[in-house]
């Protein structure tokens, strides 16, 4: 269940929404559930200034169950997930901070325990200092994960956030991508079928509607086997309302995007906003935007821009129309209102005639099935004589009784071969 929260009632690193999280770390958390998943990352945020200053770490149980949107008092399923932590293998394969490779493994959680109300819990030192080094990370946007409903869709977002500024995730092996999934261990999902209906479409789907990037799959095959899978990544801009840093406040607004676009400073954009307002601000995009696409800026379109905010640029109101022109106008609002009636009259009777052919068709149908077949051969070529030139002939030869290039002369032969025959059939053409 997702619940709101209370920043207000939050301390420390909990007022962030966002969390650095080391990449081997990113890695190797796919077999997790949804709930271990986020639950991960909330504990990481929680801890992060005193990763390797201090040996354990605290949270208030409530806090926590409800920055990972689990508002439930059941506290078992919190224990499992705790126990899962404790229990889940992290491995990493990095150069250290000498730039030598380094190949380590620890579990994700040294410890935890539950006592009084509050969650205390550690990170071997090893893995503490790979989830504390600043220099390969991903940013992991805690307002974003608590829309997630899936584990596999968190797995995926997380995985792939971290390319977002080279627009690609590279090429996978497939292996290494059911790795990243945490379904590596499933003979099920070895066929790539049931990996692409069941991990990766849904996976993607939900990236796509829930977070503020959107990913599009390619595939690579191997003769006629896939075997390798990568993602293209860009921002998704409807979804631009999600903070991405500690002070993102304005930052979400399309009027920010659009100042950053015209070559306005951060802290300048969104000074303006604060100053004079979004609305203001976004009219004063608007008018600089016409005066470009005219031709009359010159110079910097910042500079321009800053110009009319500062000096309020305008554009001129246009004229209250004369009385004859708002006549004009109602009246051809009433000749666009009586050409819509007449057209809409129009499609109605072509609609009863439609549905008058083909209960006609219905009945001729119905009558040639009770003719023995002598009858129908005799049938056909009487009316076929009756037809005048060869494209009509052509037409029945090729469609019989359901000819539409001959309908109306094909109803006129049967009301004479079997008069009242269409008695009961209304509105004919």
């Amino acid at each position: 269940m997702n619940v709101d929260i209370d920043h207000a009632a939050l301390s420390g690193a909990l007022r962030r929404d966002s969390v650095k999280k080391n990449v081997a770390a990113i890695h190797v958390s796919g077999k997790l559930s949804l709930l271990q998943r986020k639950l991960s990352n909330v504990l990481l945020l929680n801890a992060y200034d005193e990763l390797t200053t201090r040996q354990s770490h605290a949270i208030d149980a409530k806090t926590l169950c409800l920055m990972i949107g689990y508002n439930s008092n059941d506290i078992q399923t919190l224990k499992a997930a705790l126990r899962s932590l404790a229990e889940t293998v992290a491995e990493w394969d990095m150069l250290d901070k000498n730039g030598k490779q380094e190949w380590g493994v620890s579990s994700l959680l040294s410890f935890a325990k539950l006592s009084g109300g509050v969650c205390e819990y550690a990170y071997s030192p090893a893995l503490a200092e790979k989830l504390f080094d600043p220099k390969i990370f991903a940013l992991i946007n805690l307002n974003i994960q608590r829309r997630f409903t899936s584990g596999h869709g968190l797995a995926l977002y997380e995985n792939c956030f971290r390319f977002v500024r080279t627009r690609s995730t590279g090429w996978w092996e497939i292996e290494l991508f059911r790795r990243l999934m945490g379904v590596a261990d499933s003979t099920y999902y070895e066929s790539f079928k049931q990996l692409n209906a069941k991990i990766i479409k849904p996976a993607v789907l939900e990236v796509n509607k829930t977070s503020n990037i959107s990913l599009t799959p390619e595939f690579r095959k191997q003769g006629r086997r896939v075997s390798h899978i990568r993602f293209l990544i860009k921002e998704n801009p409807q979804l631009a309302m999600f903070d991405i840093d500690d002070n993102a406040g304005s930052r979400s607004s399309e009027t920010y995007q659009r100042l950053v676009g015209q070559g306005v400073s951060d802290r300048l954009a969104r000074s303006w906003i604060a100053e004079h307002g979004e609305e203001y601000v976004a009219e004063k995009l608007e008018y600089v935007a016409a005066k470009d696409k005219a031709g009359v800026i010159k110079g910097s379109t910042a500079q321009y821009l800053g110009a009319a905010i500062r000096d309020d640029y305008s554009t001129p109101k246009p004229p209250e129309p004369s009385a004859e022109a708002l006549k004009a106008a109602e009246q051809r609002r009433l000749t666009a209102e009586a050409n819509a009636r007449v057209e809409a009259e129009k499609d109605a009777v072509r609609m009863a005639q439609k549905r008058s052919r083909a209960s006609r068709l219905a009945r001729v149908l119905a009558h040639v099935a009770t003719r023995s077949p002598t009858q129908r051969d005799a049938d056909k070529h009487l009316f076929s004589a009756l037809l005048k030139n060869d494209l009509d002939r052509s037409d029945f030869a090729r469609f019989g009784w359901e000819s539409a290039l001959n309908s109306s002369a094909i109803f006129i032969f049967w009301e004479g071969l079997d008069p009242g025959i269409f008695e009961a059939v209304e509105g004919i053409s």
